[in-house]
């Protein structure tokens, strides 16, 4: 019975678990091996005086750096970019074996800056703070993916965060801005002067063509005859009339007002 509680005592003292957390992955590591394969979440046995379980976290990175970076024309642009990434399951043992457990620093990080660097060489400051931002994550992404092509790490997205160009050219570009948007608005009062120009223009011609028209249309024949239509209803109306005429100016003469 001595025995057996020995024996269940000495296992006990040489064993130990070893917890796996979600979003990472364990290895063995036995008298400084790597060994086995890799373990996910989980609870994982171990000798605690010879093995011990290395982790190395597989979920998505979001690493912040503040760095300053050169423009095509030589100035310094403070920046604040986010680099996603995570370490594929399969390449944690070449990752430690290769790298260490120092890789974010020795390879994530190291190939950011440079890449960072040799692409943001290509563009003005200017673009940087601007429209092309976009294009400037895209360029630095594919080259850190070139660069870690086999490393074990995945460069899932980078983020321009901030850009801080200097005092000199951030005053330059906001005066560029506000007299862009004082000629559009000029441009627009410009261009609804030149409608509304259009428009009374327009107006004018179709007045001047009516009257054209009904200038026409007014002969001596045509008076004639819309004096004879007044006429006739002059004479169907219930009141005493009297029309004096020459044949061209009638006179029109209401016997009721002139008792």
């Amino acid at each position: 019975m001595k025995k057996i509680c020995l024996i269940f005592s000495a296992i006990a003292l040489l064993t130990s678990c070893a917890i796996i957390n979600p979003g990472e992955v364990g290895i063995k590591q036995t008298l400084g091996k790597l060994h086995g394969k890799p373990k996910s979440e989980g609870a994982v046995v171990i000798n605690p005086f010879v093995t011990q379980v290395v982790k190395v976290r597989t979920a998505t990175v979001n690493r912040e750096v503040r760095l300053n970076l050169p423009s095509k024309e030589g100035l310094n642009v403070k920046a604040e970019i986010s680099i996603l990434y995570h370490v594929q399951p399969d390449k944690i043992i070449s990752v430690l074996q290769e790298v260490g457990l120092g890789y974010e620093r020795t390879l994530i990080l190291s190939t950011f800056r440079s890449s960072a660097a040799d692409v943001c060489a290509r563009f003005f400051a200017k673009d940087m703070h601007s429209g092309k931002r976009a294009e400037i994550e895209h360029a630095i992404k594919k080259l850190m993916i070139e660069r870690l092509k086999d490393r074990g790490v995945v460069i899932e997205g980078i983020l321009l965060k901030s850009i801080a160009l200097p005092d000199r050219l951030y005053r330059a570009i906001e005066e560029k801005l506000k007299a862009e948007q004082e000629a559009q608005q000029m441009q627009f009062v410009l261009d609804r002067e030149r409608q509304e120009a259009e428009r009374k223009k327009i107006e004018a011609e179709g007045i001047k063509n009516a009257q054209q028209i009904i200038k026409a249309g007014i002969t001596d024949q045509n008076i004639e005859w819309k004096s004879l239509e007044v006429f006739q209803e002059l004479s169907k109306s219930p009141n005493t009339k009297i029309i004096i005429s020459d044949g061209s100016t009638p006179m029109i003469i209401d016997s009721n007002k002139s008792e």
